[in-house]
């Protein structure tokens, strides 16, 4: 049911010089997720039978992992059926049966981005300050130009200053065109950058937007604006509306995808910063209260540390499953 990636290795190593190796996508997500995947892993190892004290202790370590006590409830339910129609009774057996009742849970999330069905393809990107909103930007451009798209960024958070410059950075590191303005609304940038985009014949728009508080009515109303203004500029679009998550923010997590669905419809979910303090389980939270496809998963600062979601790797790098 799972496929892992293998551990690479370098051709040849110098007499001189001691490489260290290199870690495959999952065992980074697995170091990323030790928080939990650790307490989970001492649990299973204990040895001794399943019994209520096991699912008491199963439960606290799910509810302190941020997976809420809807998806705790019905995750563990859902064991325990699994639990008695494969007559299991050895509580090291309750870790497949975990992984496997996770994977019916997070499986429907797992839906990859397709961004050449139309040109060019926008993307709105969204979430609260300090997500990492800008940054999955960069990546993201990365990511599209591996799968031979040309992309255009949208310098639209222009309540900061930083954050074009930023943007700009990225731009460069990715030799692409960042569309900005030193002054200007973000409406107004995004309608720029999706015009240069027709006529350059761009194929993917990234289009940043300033961070908010979504208990900020005004700066609510104002994203819905750049959503409307992005649809005068070309009927149907954005094409994909992507909310950037911080994964060490919790159950706020799942507040902010309900508060940005409501205003603007969000059609996918980037999970950013699950490597070293997140503790997972907010996308089972997720999953269970308000599912919306799960479209990447970021684990450092790096170009290539956002990848597509995959529900089996994300499920053995939070269960310590052999990769």
């Amino acid at each position: 049911m799972f496929s892992f990636l293998k551990k690479s290795t370098p051709d040849k190593i110098s007499a001189n010089v001691v490489e260290k190796p290199v870690l495959s996508w999952v065992e980074r997500l697995k170091s990323g997720l030790a928080r939990t995947g650790n307490q989970l892993t001492d649990l299973f190892s204990r040895g001794g039978k399943i019994d209520d004290d096991l699912y008491e202790e199963l439960e606290t370590i799910l509810l302190t992992s941020d997976v809420g006590m809807d998806a705790t409830q019905a995750l563990l339910a859902d064991l325990r059926r699994h639990v008695r129609e494969h007559k299991l009774s050895e509580a090291a057996e309750l870790k497949a049966g975990l992984a496997h009742c996770l994977l019916k849970l997070l499986k429907p999330l797992a839906v990859p981005l397709q961004a050449d069905t139309h040109q060019p393809f926008v993307i709105m990107m969204v979430g609260v300050n300090g997500a990492g909103k800008t940054t999955s930007i960069g990546k993201l451009a990365k990511y599209l130009q591996s799968q031979g798209l040309s992309v255009l960024l949208a310098a639209g958070d222009t309540f900061r200053a930083a954050a074009r410059e930023q943007l700009m950075t990225w731009g460069e590191r990715n030799n692409v065109t960042v569309i900005a303005q030193q002054s200007g609304d973000a409406a107004a940038v995004i309608y720029d950058a999706v015009q240069a985009a027709q006529a350059r014949k761009i194929d993917v728009v990234l289009a940043d937007t300033a961070g908010r508080l979504t208990t900020q009515a005004h700066l609510m109303e104002e994203i819905k604006k750049v959503k409307r203004v992005i649809t005068k500029a070309l009927p149907a679009a954005p094409h994909e509306v992507l909310l950037v998550l911080d994964a060490n923010t919790g159950q706020n997590a799942l507040s902010q995808v309900k508060a940005f669905d409501q205003a603007l419809g969000v059609t996918g979910l980037i999970l950013t910063k699950l490597d070293g303090t997140a503790k997972g389980g907010v996308i089972a939270a997720i999953a269970r209260a308000h599912p919306i496809p799960v479209r990447f998963i970021g684990v450092g600062e790096g170009l290539d540390d956002l990848r597509p979601f995959v529900a089996e790797e994300f499920i053995a790098a939070l269960l310590g499953l052999p990769t």
